[in-house]
């Protein structure tokens, strides 16, 4: 879930400046109409526009409700930086000032808000589990109609993702791919390593870096705050979707196939043999405890050091790379990624197995000036001008613009996410109720860090189930 996985490790809160709304032209003349349901789960919205000329004209639609409106999400610098650059043309045009505050200790901290009656205006959320949870404590407000009517130029499993009890709540955000390997064409073509396409291709890879000597095949870090251990989850999700296909990982989501079950237990021993053989981990950091103590922010690092070959994250990593890294598929760059390739080939060899996650705007507000963010975060518009500045972000609107995806992990991304022929599903922890998801996260550290077994690990969160009814 951009999100937790998107955190960096310092708290960052930043406060838009006010702009005046004449800093782009606007006659006197406005007008307010009522705008209609559109959908279940819509909440009527009075609009009231200004006449705005110039480059204001296209924000006409949400202007006429000056003000303050704070978001609450985990993502931090530097994307918090283009996430702030992507409205602040909204900003200047319609005098609505928005206040973004990021926090990687979001999933825990946004809960204890809501609860003691301080919510913010609206809320990011990376994870269906967590917005189902806010949901059911009555604080969330129903997104304006013009928003429900947005969610149409997204696919369908979109709208879905962010249903709870039958009813739409938040639209979602971004989009991103998690099924990738990140590592470097100058390192491959310097040892003459080749891409793998196959699951036994990237074994046989990973067995023949080791053993020659020159660095470790895989790196990898898991810490990442109060939500330390998602990478892991990623692994063995990906696993289950790869290898036992998307009945058992859609009944695995809802609690129907327990984590000591056979299908997980298999799953788990892959992710053993992969990410916790000491032979192939941690290059650059330690030993496979120290995966645990690696935040994912620095885990792909060391590929540019030439002291690991390999990390499995997701598109978004690419912010966290060093100013100047050249990414591409040529020979001469630094990054790139490719495809991880799924486990059974008895599935079919045209299945495409992708794991990705996103972001959903959630509001506990239903003031005008907030609903006019939602409806403008929900916009094509806004996503072709968050593509703009943020190389490593993708949506899945398909009303974007694709001819802005000029970055290459993106492409490569929004390639993958728009196949029809591709199996989406959503991070499994992102999808499980938030106190499974907090436990599955805990569980793979400890399995991880070596303080608690493989089995004691499925335990763990097969009693979180329990609890969670």
């Amino acid at each position: 879930m951009a999100h937790k996985k998107r955190a960096l490790a310092v708290t960052a809160s930043v406060s838009a400046m006010a702009l005046a709304l004449s800093a782009c032209g606007s006659s006197s003349k406005s007008s307010s109409s009522s705008a209609t349901t559109a959908g279940s789960g819509a909440t009527s919205a009075t609009t009231s526009g200004a006449t705005l000329t110039g480059a204001c004209a296209p924000y006409s639609q949400y202007a006429g409700h000056p003000g303050t409106v704070t978001i609450f999400g985990s993502i931090l610098a530097p994307e918090s930086t283009s996430l702030e650059t992507s409205w602040s043309q909204f900003e200047k045009c319609t005098g609505i000032t928005i206040q973004y505050t990021g926090s990687n200790s979001f999933e825990s901290q946004l809960p204890v808000e809501v609860e003691g009656g301080s919510p913010p205006d609206l809320a990011v959320i990376p994870q269906p589990g967590l917005l189902a949870e806010m949901v059911n404590t009555g604080a969330v407000k129903k997104p304006p109609a013009q928003t429900v009517a947005n969610e149409n130029n997204w696919p369908s499993i979109w709208k879905t993702l962010a249903t709870v009890n039958g009813t739409f709540w938040a639209a979602p955000e971004s989009a991103n791919m998690k099924t990738l390997v990140w590592y470097s064409p100058q390192q491959f073509a310097a040892n003459g390593w080749t891409v793998p396409t196959t699951w036994q291709q990237l074994m046989t890879l990973s067995a023949q870096i080791a053993s020659s000597g020159k660095m470790k095949p895989w790196c990898g870090g898991i810490s990442s705050g109060t939500a330390t251990g998602w990478p892991s989850a990623d692994w063995l999700s990906q696993i289950v979707l790869s290898d036992f296909g998307p009945t058992v990982y859609s009944n695995w989501v809802a609690g129907k196939v327990k984590f000591s079950s056979p299908q997980i237990q298999a799953a788990m021993t892959i992710v053993k043999n992969w990410m916790q053989n000491p032979a192939w981990v941690n290059g650059g950091f330690g030993g496979v405890s120290s995966i645990a103590t690696t935040t994912f922010q620095d885990a792909g690092l060391p590929i540019l050091k030439g002291q690991c070959a390999m990390l499995q994250q997701a598109s978004f990593y690419e912010a966290q790379l060093p100013t100047g890294t050249t990414v591409g598929s040529a020979p001469t760059d630094q990054a790139y990624a490719f495809y991880l390739p799924p486990v059974n080939p008895s599935l079919g060899s045209n299945y495409t197995p992708i794991m990705g996650g996103g972001e959903f705007t959630t509001a506990f507000s239903s003031a005008p000036s907030v609903q006019m963010v939602q409806n403008y975060l929900s916009s094509p518009e806004w996503a072709d001008s968050r593509i703009k500045v943020a190389p490593g972000w993708v949506s899945a609107n398909t009303k974007v613009d694709k001819s802005l995806y000029t970055d290459p992990i993106d492409q490569l991304s929004a390639k993958y996410l728009s196949d029809p022929n591709s199996t989406f599903e959503f991070s499994a922890d992102d999808s499980m109720p938030a106190a499974v998801e907090n436990e599955f996260w805990k569980a793979m550290t400890a399995w991880f860090s070596g303080s608690e077994s493989q089995s004691a690990a499925a335990a763990q969160v097969d009693a979180a189930w329990s609890s969670a009814g």
